[in-house]
């Protein structure tokens, strides 16, 4: 009962989001723009800024890249083998390769095992938000309707005018200078960062309002699904079981690989039209999934925590 407290607040904001698109009508693409290039990048910054880099960090990174990696090599196959066209390929990727381990993971991930968990997956989250802010923002971007018959060059350029990544790599070096801030503008930086989480929020509930039954790619979706929900947490459950860390530590890793498709991904693919009914639909199924989904996995890993 408890994990379902939990989620409860984020299946409001998504509700809330809803009624209000149904009711007002709102511009969705310029709110996602809003989000992307103003709010977004505040929170990088404040997450690398405020949390110190140890050496664990290494076998962390090796292990959402070979995570990602290997997911979006896995959804590449399969739409070479079903003949998806580069659109449908992109979206499919931003649908099932990158999960949300931070304002659904990290609450579960504290509950279920802890202190110790929990500054584990907040490490994990800012790893998170890096590789959404480039990879993501890649795939995205290569899916676009303006970007079909543009070199990779032109790509790579939309990437770098995102402004996350450049919020995230001033946090990093602000750290490392030990460059001190006010506590008056971190706190201006901390509240235009955190708002920028239930308005993401708030914009997959939005679009999902926008969908129609007959919009439902039933066979793609089922795809992204199984591979966000079950063959992300086996590859992770294979990762971990060569890395040289703590038993609670893999078992972190694995349930934060289970988690449902991020929702920046709704973010990404409205701002750049990359099948947004797609993706959005991916993400508000996988998160209504994972309320069976993830007890089965925190069960399997066998949490010091019993719900």
């Amino acid at each position: 009962m408890q994990f379902f407290i939990i989620l409860l607040p984020i299946f409001c904001i998504f509700l809330i989001g809803y009624i209000a698109q149904k009711k007002l009508n709102f511009d969705i693409a310029n709110l996602s723009k809003m989000s992307l290039y103003i709010l977004s990048p505040f929170l990088a910054f404040k997450t690398f800024y405020t949390h110190a880099l140890t050496t664990a960090y290494f076998y962390y990174i090796v292990y959402v890249l070979a995570l990602c990696f290997l997911l979006v090599l896995l959804v590449s196959i399969w739409s070479h083998f079903m003949k998806y066209n580069l659109k449908e390929r992109c979206a499919l990727i931003l649908g099932s390769c990158f999960m949300n381990n931070g304002n659904y993971g990290t609450p579960v991930i504290l509950v279920f095992f802890g202190a110790m968990g929990f500054d584990l997956a907040v490490i994990l989250m800012v790893l998170q938000q890096f590789i959404m802010s480039t990879i993501g923002v890649y795939y995205a971007a290569k899916g676009s309707d303006y970007t079909e018959n543009v070199s990779q060059k032109e790509i790579l350029k939309q990437v770098l005018r995102m402004p996350v990544a450049y919020g995230a790599l001033l946090g990093i070096i602000f750290q490392l200078l030990h460059i001190p801030l006010t506590k008056e503008i971190m706190l201006a930086v901390s509240m235009i960062g955190d708002s920028s989480i239930p308005v993401i929020m708030l914009i997959l509930g939005m679009q999902l309002a926008t969908l129609k039954i007959k919009q439902l790619d039933v066979a793609k979706v089922s795809f992204a699904l199984i591979v966000r929900m079950v063959i992300s947490p086996l590859i992770a459950a294979l990762l971990v079981y060569f890395m040289p860390i703590d038993l609670i530590s893999k078992h972190v890793l694995i349930v934060i690989a289970a988690m449902p498709s991020a929702a920046n991904t709704t973010l990404l693919s409205v701002q750049f039209n990359t099948k947004p009914e797609l993706v959005s639909s991916a993400t508000f199924l996988s998160t209504i999934i994972s309320l069976i989904t993830l007890p089965i996995v925190l069960w399997l890993v066998n949490p010091p925590i019993i719900f």
